[in-house]
């Protein structure tokens, strides 16, 4: 654990390294505190930009940007009354009824407190659970890892909204995606139509860019998001001790339950800080004036989506499951950079494990001083015009998807993937399953021929592996539980009455 540190701080201290996370932190936080635009988003504009740098320089700089982001997301929510990033919802329930009564800047100064900590604590619990649970992953083999590949495909799915189905079709398509090429055991051309550009597949990155960038483009296109005016200048920023000593029982208590939820796959801040929310409501001093401005109701949400930071790390890193949406497009970064997530990243580049556990601990420090500054002139941030802001970012789409291979074939690729997603939205279903198959496909396909392979093609040794087996029933598990939990819903509404 600490060789890894120690190794981290020495290489993301170096000038230029530092740089790159500084800037990656900052434009988290812009990015987040604008609505809808979120930390995947921001990761996916950024890539095309760093892929080709080492990836111990902009692995790190891609985490300062999940972590400003998920921070930033509080800005829009305390001051306007709608939040910049879904993990920031439940920060509107007192966030904004603090700015109503003129103390905007008490709020932010709050949340990037509780984010600081919420963060910090994330990060420790990262440098400690992550090298321990990759020496047990080590023990994994083909079998195993194609069953883990189908549980973070259900679990993705099943977590990605009430409608479960719609979530598994989602999922569907993206391995029906990943099928496009040549098939790496046989050698023949699947689903390419005699096209000679469709035998490569589909590249990862205009992928991402079209479902995550430029689809949300093509909504705010048709529904553009009503831009508010700042009623009050943001002053009094930072807390003062008694208000530190309030906040404290929700701030580490949401935070610990915030790097649970992290951990486990397919969930994200957006669940966290609802039931953090609520759990703080009953545990704080000023408790009984959540919903109507309590300083904890600000604490306790962004505590607990800046908690999951670090908690969904931990299983994309050791496992090559991402914990939620973000860290799913994370995932596809690092295959994109060259990094192979997994128990042997921890073995065979371990400067890069080093490098983002340093960044992650860094990073919780520069987002509190910028987030302080930031708060200052988040009312700037806010006014952006859209007219002006979705044009860039289309601009910059279709430069990244060309830049990959220098190819026309790319923006097409983006540009098809963005009106997929676009319509997906519309209709419900979500965009994360989608691009985890296209991610999982090629990984769970590979796993499955080596299996099949070693056992004599006998499918047996799916069930007969131990590992193999749990995670399958998982799998199973995670998509029947919406459908019990569901029942057993219905069952006590129906006592009741």
């Amino acid at each position: 654990m600490w060789s890894f540190l120690s190794g981290g701080l020495a290489l993301i201290f170096q000038p230029f390294n530092f740089i790159l996370i500084v800037f990656g932190v900052v434009m988290g936080i812009i990015i987040g505190a604008l609505p809808g635009l979120t930390a995947s988003m921001g990761i996916i504009l950024l890539l095309p930009m760093v892929y080709r740098l080492p990836a111990n320089q902009s692995l790190p700089m891609l985490c300062g940007l999940f972590c400003g982001g998920m921070y930033g997301g509080s800005i829009s929510a305390i001051l306007l009354n709608t939040p910049g990033a879904p993990s920031a919802s439940a920060t509107v329930i007192d966030g904004y009824p603090l700015c109503q009564q003129g103390k905007a800047g008490k709020a932010l100064g709050i949340s990037i407190t509780a984010s600081f900590i919420g963060g910090l604590i994330s990060t420790i619990c990262l440098i400690t659970i992550a090298p321990a649970l990759a020496k047990v992953a080590l023990s994994f083999n083909a079998a195993d890892y194609f069953s883990l590949s189908i549980f973070g495909l259900t679990i993705m799915a099943s977590a990605s909204g009430k409608n479960v189905i719609k979530g598994l079709i989602a999922g569907c398509i993206g391995l029906l995606a990943s099928c496009v090429g040549i098939d790496g055991i046989v050698g023949v051309n699947r689903l390419t139509f005699n096209n000679i550009h469709l035998a490569g597949g589909f590249a990862i990155l205009p992928v991402l860019i079209g479902v995550f960038a430029i689809s949300e483009v093509l909504k705010q296109v048709q529904n553009p998001l009503k831009q508010g005016e700042i009623i009050q200048q943001v002053n009094h920023i930072v807390p003062s001790w008694k208000e530190i000593k309030t906040i404290a029982p929700a701030t580490i208590v949401s935070s610990l339950i915030g790097t649970v939820i992290g951990i486990i796959p397919g969930t994200g801040g957006a669940i966290a800080c609802f039931l953090c929310h609520n759990v703080s409501a009953k545990i704080s001093p000023d408790g009984d004036q959540f919903g109507h401005g309590a300083l904890s109701g600000v604490a306790a949400p962004e505590a607990a989506n800046n908690a999951t930071t670090g908690g969904a790390l931990i299983p994309m890193m050791c496992l090559g499951v991402p914990g939620d949406v973000v860290t799913s497009v994370m995932l596809g970064a690092l295959i994109l950079i060259g990094v192979t997530p997994g128990p042997l990243m921890f073995k065979q580049q371990s400067d890069v494990v080093g490098s983002i556990f340093a960044s992650m601990l860094v990073i919780q420090f520069l987002m509190l001083g910028f987030g302080l500054l930031c708060a200052k002139f988040g009312p700037y941030i806010l006014k952006v015009p859209y007219k002006v802001l979705m044009p860039i970012i289309v601009v910059l789409c279709v430069v990244g998807s060309f830049s990959l291979n220098n190819a026309t074939y790319d923006v097409l690729v983006a540009l098809s993937f963005g009106i997929l997603g676009y319509f997906m939205k519309r209709y419900g279903y979500p965009g994360a399953p989608l691009v985890l198959g296209v991610i999982l496909g090629p990984i769970a396909e590979d796993n499955l021929n080596r299996a099949m392979i070693t056992s004599h093609n006998s499918i047996s040794i799916l069930f007969q592996r131990p590992i193999s087996c749990a995670f399958l029933i998982l799998s199973v598990f995670s998509i029947a539980w919406p459908f019990i939990s569901a029942k057993i819903s219905s069952i006590r509404q129906l006592k009741k009455a």
